[in-house]
C-alpha cells in the first residue's frame, strides 16, 4: 500500500521531481512545494503520514523548527529528512527536533521509498552506514567539509558538464542537438552518459541534483569538466 505523504524542498525542482517519481510508484503525493519554512502549515493542513523534508543546509539554525511543530501539532505525522552527508550535527539535529529517518540526498529512489515505508511503520529510517559516516565525520573531523558539487563535476567532461546545464535549462534532445552543433543521436548519447554518470534515472532528477548540490553554479559561468 502506497505512502500518503507531503513533499517539501527549498528547491521547487527537486521536490517536484521526488513527488513525480513516488507517484510513479504507487505512493499519494497530496502536495510537493517549497520552500522548507512553509512545510508545518502544510503538513497540519493537509495530515499526512509522512512529510518528506529536504534541505541542503541541515546544520543551518531553526532549520528544523517545522519538524518541531508538525511533531507537536500532528504527531501521528512521520518526518524523513532528505539531506547531504556527511553531515552529523543536522542528522543530530533532525532527530532530535522529531524526525523519524533521514536519507542522503543522492540516494536513489529506492532508498527513499523503503525509508518513507519505515517510517509510517514507526520504525527509525537511516541507513548504519550512514551513521557511521556521522561519527566518523564527529570523531575525524574534515579540513575541509566534503564538495558534493565538485565531486560530481569532476565526473563530467567539458561536453557533459554543458549537456547537464540545456537539460537543466529545459531544453529536449534536438535543441540541445541544435546548440551544441551535434547529431540529435550523439546528444541522446551524451546525456544518458550524464545520467549514469550522476547516477539518476531521468533528466529532471538530473536537473534538481545538479541545483542541489551547486553544481550549476559552478557549472554556468564556464564548463570546467575534463576534455
Amino acid at each position: 500500500m502506497g505512502v500518503r505523504l507531503v513533499v517539501v524542498d527549498d528547491h521547487r525542482l527537486l521536490a517536484e521531481a521526488l513527488a513525480s517519481a513516488l507517484k510513479l510508484r504507487g505512493h499519494r503525493v497530496l502536495a510537493a512545494a517549497a520552500p522548507v519554512a512553509g512545510a508545518a502549515e502544510l503538513v497540519v493542513s493537509r495530515a499526512p503520514e509522512v512529510c518528506l523534508l529536504g534541505t541542503a543546509e541541515p546544520a543551518a539554525p531553526g532549520v528544523f523548527d517545522p519538524v518541531v511543530r508538525i511533531k507537536r501539532e500532528r504527531p501521528q505525522v512521520a518526518v524523513v529528512v532528505l539531506g547531504p552527508v556527511p553531515s552529523p550535527r543536522g542528522i543530530a539535529a533532525a532527530f532530535a527536533a522529531g524526525a523519524s529517518g533521514y536519507v542522503r540526498h543522492d540516494e536513489r529512489i529506492e532508498g527513499v521509498e523503503r525509508a518513507l515505508m519505515k517510517a509510517r511503520a514507526g520504525e527509525s529510517a537511516v541507513a548504519p552506514q550512514l551513521l557511521r559516516s556521522a561519527f566518523a565525520e564527529l570523531l575525524h573531523p574534515s579540513v575541509q567539509p566534503d564538495d558534493e558539487g565538485q565531486r560530481l563535476l569532476r565526473l563530467l567532461t567539458r561536453r557533459e558538464v554543458e549537456v547537464l546545464v540545456r537539460v537543466a535549462e529545459g531544453e529536449d534532445t534536438r535543441v540541445i542537438a541544435a546548440g551544441m552543433g551535434i547529431a540529435p543521436s550523439t546528444a541522446r548519447t551524451h546525456v544518458q552518459r550524464v545520467l549514469m554518470k550522476l547516477g539518476v534515472g531521468s533528466r529532471l532528477e538530473a536537473a534538481a541534483l545538479a541545483a542541489r548540490t551547486g553544481l550549476l553554479d559552478r557549472a554556468l559561468p564556464g564548463p570546467r569538466g575534463r576534455t
